[in-house]
């Protein structure tokens, strides 16, 4: 059990009280931030996505033109922008966990990973509707489909995409969930 500790929270260094204060504060307004999208429902959610999104967007799309840039493989670039979106935040969370030791820092980098994730499911869900509204400003219905349209279409699987997208909305709300328990799990959050 002594291992799993030291393994979850690695170099827990003692911390001003400050710090220990602002630390609470930042994961006390995360969760009540946050209640809302355990309960929303993803045809909502993606309608109305508040202003992550617009965080997530930016990686989403430098995710489409990183890998365009290092292959033709289109069926790669596509799924690259959700996937930077994921892979950006999961990255820093790696970082503050390996690099800085700081299991406070790497729990909110969860946080973030499992929002990330949630923020891709009404995508998912929209693939067979297209009624999202993208970038463009115009809907998939206006511009020939969208991402997660030609992904599902072709993985042969667009009549599955409503279950699809519960199934991620699932996994980047449990990965929220576990990094507030991490978070406060940290003996640096708790004061």
């Amino acid at each position: 059990m002594e291992r799993l500790l030291l393994w979850l929270f690695p170099g827990d260094h003692h911390r001003s009280t400050a710090s220990l204060v602002a630390r609470a504060v930042l994961l006390l307004f995360l969760v009540a931030w946050s209640l809302n999208y355990f309960t929303v429902r993803l045809v909502d959610l993606g309608e109305s996505p508040g202003v992550m999104h617009l965080v997530h967007l930016v990686f989403h799309e430098a995710g489409h033109t990183i890998t365009a840039m290092l292959t033709n493989n289109r069926t790669l670039v596509v799924f690259m922008g959700s996937g930077g979106q994921v892979l950006v935040p999961l990255v820093i969370t790696v970082a503050f966990y390996a690099k800085n030791q700081d299991a406070f820092s790497a729990a909110i980098g969860l946080w973030w990973t499992g929002h990330a994730v949630l923020d891709v499911a009404p995508y998912i869900q929209d693939a067979r509707f297209l009624n999202l509204q993208l970038l463009s400003g115009g809907t998939g219905k206006e511009v020939e489909g969208h991402d997660w349209e030609y992904l599902l279409d072709h993985w042969h699987v667009l009549n599955r995409d409503i279950y699809i997208a519960a199934n991620v909305a699932t996994i980047g709300r449990f990965l929220m969930f576990i990094a507030f328990l991490w978070a406060l799990g940290s003996s640096s959050a708790i004061i």
